[in-house]
């Protein structure tokens, strides 16, 4: 196993009719960490676009699967096999409902709270105890179905803070590779 390398990993859909939906938030995240990394994602084998560098000083693998959401699992393990990652060192970068539209919130393991993407990976690892840094999209209006709201584009309101909020997730993965998960926590789940 690789013990100095993180796996971060973006959750979202592929294609440009998904780009701006909730369900993507991880993949915003992604794009504002590798530009922080520098270069440009790369096809790679384990059907996952991915950029190797360094993000404040800790080696990183940034991923961002090509397959839906619901079939994440089986990128992220491929990848995780292939860089020979341990589960405590792999994070997944995801939409939250059960957050407020704007806040971070960084944990380690737990269930997948009905989001597909976080259960085929459970299931792919055999293990829940990956980290994750959970960006809220807040609850849908109404009585709008919860899948119906992640695959809509950010309101118009939402878009004027997104940039932010991407860069405040990017900051948060970074704290969490460099200072662990508790100070990360205590920063984060403050504002």
């Amino acid at each position: 196993m690789s013990t100095d390398l993180w796996l971060v990993v973006g959750l979202g859909n592929p294609g440009p009719s998904y780009a701006g939906n909730r369900h993507n938030a991880g993949f915003m995240v992604l794009d504002v960490l590798g530009g922080r990394v520098g270069g440009r994602f790369k096809s790679h084998k384990g059907r996952a676009d991915v950029l190797e560098g360094r993000l404040a000083g800790a080696r990183v693998v940034l991923a961002k699967p090509r397959s839906y959401m619901n079939e994440s699992g089986g990128p992220v393990k491929a990848l995780r096999d292939f860089y020979k990652v341990p589960v405590e060192r792999t994070v997944v970068v995801h939409d939250e409902l059960d957050i407020p539209y704007g806040a971070i919130r960084l944990k380690k393991g737990g269930g997948d709270n009905g989001h597909n993407g976080l259960r085929s990976i459970t299931k792919s690892l055999g293990d829940r105890d990956y980290l994750r840094v959970r960006f809220g999209v807040g609850r849908p209006p109404g009585r709008m179905d919860a899948a119906a709201f992640v695959l809509k584009d950010f309101s118009s309101t939402e878009r004027k803070e997104l940039d932010l909020n991407a860069e405040r997730a990017g900051d948060a993965v970074e704290m969490l590779l460099t200072d662990g998960l508790d100070a990360a926590q205590n920063v984060f789940h403050a504002s």
